[in-house]
């Protein structure tokens, strides 16, 4: 048996492998209910004495694919995939925190979390401290309350395109007792894997670049299986009784699994945020291909972005593969096989000379996705970040006139031409 097997060889095998005469790609299990022939094998399921099946909404054969899947290209001990990467960051919290609990968070990350944090979560009691990412160790420490549970960021701020120290947020972490939860949804596990760095908990969008077509919603969370859950009291819903299965303590029973078991025994199925099964199989299809895709983005991306650069009506460009990013330095040692498919810039003349260049593109789409193999653009600060604050956006890395590019797969000498014939264009 070969060991050690390289990241490629993960993508395209995984953990799925055909028996004798069956199917060499994934099955798709488009089902709801499995069937079962006395109570005692039933009542096994109810009391997570089992690893069957008993309902789609916790769980199918397909579904379990992808998590493992997942679990193993992010390094992890195990999965939970979900409707959609909002629902990941949204049980991910909630798994860890109730009412009246507190969590640190960089100000550079995506708007929907953003709002997440500040809005839907703080109307459930749980309240979140946004930081400068770039803050040191002690300073992130001093913010730390008796009730924090997490410490969060995004390996690559979406759409300020800061690079997280992630070794430095899991020393902060550490010394809290929290988790460091970060999400590799622009990276993925391709370019970047964080509980390598020292992160205990990675979430994703897979709607992204997991599938990378633009074909299908999803989420997943990964499990480290890194944090001991009972080295304090500061979580109960891991390392305590559970009220709903007996008073089970999910900590001493799955142990480095406990995390992921609870999110599926607990949180999908009270909030229902289930994957379908047709999702899984896309995901999981797409999966096969993300070493080389996300090598040809990053290739394309920092093209693009070195292009940009020496336009005289490009105001600012930001790509940490850039040298002279302000984020080069931590790109080089998180990313060190590419920076990725994003980038942002700003057009001279603001907010209405960028608008024009949308107007402009031919090639390129306008779209609110990143990660597709087409390249797209969108305007954040009158789109996914309209919600906050010009200070808000301002601390995300968020000025007026930034656009936002996921660079595609396309031939980078087409792109270029499209962006230099909408450049063209404005006065």
């Amino acid at each position: 048996m070969i060991k050690n097997k390289g990241f490629d060889t993960k993508c395209v095998h995984g953990t799925y492998k055909a028996e004798s005469g069956q199917p060499q790609v994934l099955p798709i299990v488009q089902n709801t209910t499995y069937r079962y022939y006395n109570a005692k094998d039933v009542a096994e399921l109810f009391d997570l004495e089992s690893p069957n099946h008993m309902y789609t909404r916790l769980g199918s054969p397909t579904v379990d694919a992808l998590e493992q899947k997942m679990a193993l290209l992010e390094g992890g001990t195990a999965g939970m995939a979900t409707s959609a990467g909002q629902a990941a960051s949204l049980i991910t919290f909630l798994n860890i925190c109730n009412a009246g609990d507190h969590i640190i968070a960089a100000s550079n990350i995506y708007g929907g979390t953003y709002n997440l944090l500040s809005v839907s979560l703080k109307r459930l009691g749980i309240e979140t401290t946004f930081i400068d990412q770039d803050i040191s160790v002690e300073e992130i420490v001093k913010l730390a309350k008796p009730n924090t549970k997490a410490l969060f960021g995004e390996t690559l701020g979406n759409p300020a395109l800061s690079v997280l120290d992630i070794e430095k947020f899991a020393e902060a972490a550490k010394i809290m007792g929290v988790p460091l939860i970060v999400d590799n949804t622009l990276a993925s596990p391709a370019l970047c894997r964080p509980i390598e760095h020292g992160a205990n908990i990675v979430i994703q969008s897979t709607t992204k670049f997991a599938d990378g077509h633009a074909s299908c919603v999803g989420g997943c969370v990964v499990e480290g299986g890194n944090f001991d859950w009972a080295a304090n009291d500061k979580f109960p819903n891991l390392a305590q009784p559970d009220e709903s299965y007996h008073g089970l303590n999910f900590y001493e029973k799955f142990g480095n699994a406990a995390f992921c078991t609870r999110l599926k025994a607990v949180l999908i199925r009270d909030f229902g945020c289930t994957m379908a099964p047709m999702n899984a199989y896309l995901t999981h299809q797409g999966l096969q291909t993300l070493p080389i895709r996300m090598e040809k983005h990053s290739e394309n991306a920092l093209a693009l972005a070195k292009y940009l650069k020496n336009h005289p009506k490009v105001d600012f460009i930001v790509y940490p593969g850039l040298e002279g990013d302000k984020y080069y330095d931590l790109g080089k040692k998180y990313l060190p096989d590419g920076a990725g498919a994003v980038l942002s810039f700003g057009v001279k003349g603001g907010r209405a000379a960028g608008e024009k260049f949308l107007e402009n593109l031919e090639l390129s789409s306008i779209v609110v996705h990143v990660g597709d193999i087409r390249t797209s653009v969108l305007h954040p600060a009158s789109t996914t970040h309209r919600q906050m604050t010009d200070e808000q956006q301002l601390a995300a890395g968020i000025s007026p006139s930034l656009i936002r590019v996921s660079v595609g797969l396309e031939s980078i000498d087409d792109i270029i031409k499209d962006f230099e014939q909408a450049l063209a264009k404005i006065d």
